[in-house]
């Protein structure tokens, strides 16, 4: 599976190193202001989930869901917020700046466990 990581600041990559440890392709953007072009890259790159950083947790997955129909939920500030979102069936999840491996370990566990019933 894939996902897209975009962060405000141009970080991600410890979201990213735990995404992969739980087996998932993962693209950072790169860059300031990565957050905005979040749908973009996951349109691109047909990825099945995205995650957008910045500090009110909504821009990125706000714009990716207007501008793709993603299904978005934003604002969260914790890990357990991201991990029921994904059993409620988001592809979209935006947080506050969170740059932790776990967060992207844990919500990467959770998609593949969904798929598999």
């Amino acid at each position: 599976m894939k996902i897209v990581i975009a962060d405000r600041l141009g970080k991600g990559q410890n979201v990213g190193k735990g995404a992969e440890a739980a087996g998932a392709e993962a693209i950072v953007v790169p860059g300031m202001g990565a957050d905005m072009k979040l749908g973009d890259e996951m349109n691109k790159v047909a990825a099945d989930l995205g995650i957008s950083f910045c500090g009110s947790g909504g821009a990125g997955a706000i714009t990716a869901q207007t501008k793709y129909g993603y299904k978005a939920k934003y604002g969260m500030r914790s890990i357990e917020e991201g991990v029921t979102a994904i059993n409620d069936g988001y592809t979209v999840l935006g947080f506050g700046f969170m740059d932790k491996e776990e967060l992207g370990k844990r919500i990467v566990e959770a998609y593949l466990k969904k798929q598999q019933g």
